[in-house]
């Protein structure tokens, strides 16, 4: 059987760590540029201009919070699967295989309809991590 306690939640580290890391950067960086900006090319920004970079901010913020969300709950009944913005509940009966191969980005799980679910929590580049973590939930499926 698994060494694995249920309930756990696997998250993929190194898109977490450069996605906050990164996004501190920019916002530290833009946050400076503008300070550092004289008063007087500051006031040559019109409102819709202001607004619109804070828009633009906002919609990377989403972009990056989307990628950082990413986790797979591994329970007694199944898995829950989140991906962006997307949840997947899933029973242990409709999960047939879980599978990392060479060069894939991450997990993908093979689903009893014959369709399959990507597992974004489980990143190959998070390497020996995430193959542990695919041997975890392939155990529980046997």
């Amino acid at each position: 059987m698994s060494d694995l306690e249920l309930p756990r939640t696997f998250r993929p580290l190194g898109v977490r760590m450069a996605g906050i890391a990164g996004g501190l950067v920019v916002l530290v960086a833009v946050v400076a540029a503008w300070l550092l900006l004289s008063p007087e090319i500051r006031a040559m920004f019109n409102l819709f201009e202001r607004v619109l970079a804070l828009i633009l901010g906002a919609m990377a913020a989403a972009c990056v919070h989307a990628l950082v969300r990413a986790k797979a709950v591994v329970t007694e009944r199944g898995m829950t699967v989140v991906n962006g913005y997307r949840t997947h509940d899933l029973e242990w009966a409709q999960i047939v295989a879980i599978h990392l191969p060479t060069g894939a980005p991450w997990a993908t799980l093979d689903l009893s309809d014959g369709t399959t679910c990507s597992v974004m929590a489980l990143q190959a580049t998070d390497g020996d991590r995430a193959v542990k973590a695919v041997r975890q939930i392939r155990a529980l499926l046997r």
